[in-house]
């Protein structure tokens, strides 16, 4: 059994890499075409965005490995029934069980390795990569000054130009705005023509002016001030250094990121679910506390039977409405109606205060429980890959890859749709999380049953007779009535 058990590992781990890699490869590419707005004509060096892919490809293992473990399951059990080889095993009294045997080991120890990686590499991957992509989203675009257009890329300044020339370092036609002084435009630069250099260090920008004049309002800045003296200076050559360190990636302070829910494992989401949890219920506390030292003044409910008024203080009651006079009684009907209006403003902020409070409890649940699921998802979808490879006997990247995409597409459907009612309180975490492996999990036992059994699953012959027993048991009790009818009308 060892030459049978080394066959199917290496018919299995060759399609596993390719495939796992393969989806690795769409889910990144998928990331690029999301963000590729904030990323291109910013400048940025060839290792920030090879860090950001890297850490972000990290983020993509979970998802990409079960697909993984699907399609190739699928394809090596598919392959080994093209080319009869599933037939020659049971012909040796091999069972299917046997043969899926070395898989299901393997299976099992990817299961153990997800789980450690979403527990305590993921969260890492999810820091890196969305803090730098955070960085990365605020940074400013490249400095590129184009023709004809105002450049406001530089802080306090509007540099405009006519042409360019010699590769971009002439400039000719230069307008220079100066809104250091916070006065509007007050300080305005021409020059005919001029040079651009950027210093060794890519700190600053060095532009030389020539035959130009400087046109600046000197003054207080009092627009009521008649008096507002007016300066020109013309000259024959100009230096204006320009600071370009904004332009620089700046790194923010990862600490900043690693309260977020996807930053934490499973001892640290434990930790917040619970620090969420008592507030939220303090915050309940608080207001029902708050509720009913505003109403206060009411008889207990606790107290009245039936939901009725005692006679001792109806009487007490109709003795206070006669004692007050009409002009008192519209002022306690405005003070009532007023009470009413701020105690359901009070009930509509608590109200959208829990709701939000719960669903940020609810992210620390889906996360919490997303550790396991991602990881038993890889032994579900491996008990629908392997059977169902073996009954289709098709390898190879055609039939297997369609069918593993629409099962993947079902139990990403199913997952999200479990998350989102999650998020919204129609069902609790370990509900919505674990459905789509409730869905899919029957259907693996099925598949798995079917396939050891050699039971004909996708025969469409015996489907087609079933259908043609099924219509001629209803024609025959249709007939059959009717005869009845026409016999009781005679």
């Amino acid at each position: 059994m060892k030459k049978l058990h080394k066959l199917v590992l290496q018919s299995y781990i060759g399609p596993f890499f390719v495939t796992f890699f393969i989806a690795l490869f769409i889910l990144l590419m998928q990331f690029l075409w999301k963000y590729i707005d904030d990323l291109v004509g910013k400048g940025l060096e060839w290792y920030v965005i090879g860090e950001l892919l890297f850490y972000s490809s990290a983020t993509f293992v979970p998802l990409a490995l079960p697909l993984a473990v699907l399609l190739s399951s699928i394809m090596t059990m598919g392959k080994m029934g093209e080319h009869y080889e599933l037939v020659a095993f049971k012909s040796a009294g091999i069972s299917l069980r046997r043969i899926m045997w070395p898989m299901v080991m393997i299976s099992f120890v990817l299961v153990l390795a997800a789980f450690f990686f979403s527990n305590n590499v993921l969260p890492v991957a999810n820091l890196k990569s969305l803090s730098l992509l955070y960085d990365v989203r605020q940074h400013r675009p490249a400095f590129n000054i184009t023709e004809g257009i105002y450049y406001h890329g530089i802080d306090n300044f509007v540099i405009r130009v006519d042409d360019k020339t010699n590769g971009g370092n002439t400039l000719k036609g230069i307008k220079i705005y100066d809104h250091s002084e916070r006065r509007g435009n007050v300080n305005l630069t021409l020059a005919e023509w001029g040079t651009m250099a950027v210093t060794p260090d890519q700190r600053y920008l060095i532009l030389s002016l020539y035959n130009g004049t400087n046109y600046q309002e000197v003054g207080s800045g009092n627009p009521r001030d008649s008096d507002r003296p007016f300066q020109r200076l013309y000259f024959d050559k100009q230096v204006r250094k320009f600071d370009l360190s904004m332009f620089e990636l700046e790194r923010t302070d990862q600490e900043l990121f690693k309260g977020n829910f996807r930053m934490l494992n499973l001892n640290q989401l434990v930790f917040f679910e619970d620090s969420l949890s008592t507030e939220l219920d303090k915050r309940k506390d608080s207001y029902i506390e708050s509720y009913r030292r505003r109403f206060s003044l009411m008889p207990d409910p606790d107290t009245l039977q039936g939901n009725l008024i005692s006679p001792e203080s109806s009487k007490r009651i109709d003795m206070d409405y006669v004692r007050h006079s009409p002009v008192s009684d519209h002022m306690m009907l405005d003070n009532a109606m007023d009470f009413i209006r701020s105690n359901r403003s009070l009930s509509e902020r608590s109200h959208q205060e829990f709701r939000d409070r719960q669903r940020t409890l609810a992210r620390y649940q889906i996360e919490f429980h997303r550790k396991f699921t991602l990881s038993f998802a890889c032994i579900v979808l491996f008990l629908i890959g392997a059977p169902l490879g073996a009954i289709i006997r098709k390898g190879g990247f055609g039939l297997p890859l369609v069918a593993s995409v629409l099962l993947f597409v079902v139990f990403h459907v199913i997952s999200m749709m479990g998350e989102k009612m999650v998020r919204e309180g129609v069902l609790e975490a370990h509900q919505g999380m674990w459905l789509s492996s409730v869905v899919l999990l029957p259907v693996g036992i099925l598949l798995t049953y079917k396939a050891t059994t050699d039971s004909p699953v996708l025969d469409m012959d015996i489907y087609k007779s079933s259908i043609e027993k099924l219509t001629n048991k209803v024609a025959f009790f249709r007939n059959r009535r009717h005869n009845e009818d026409s016999a009781a009308d005679q």
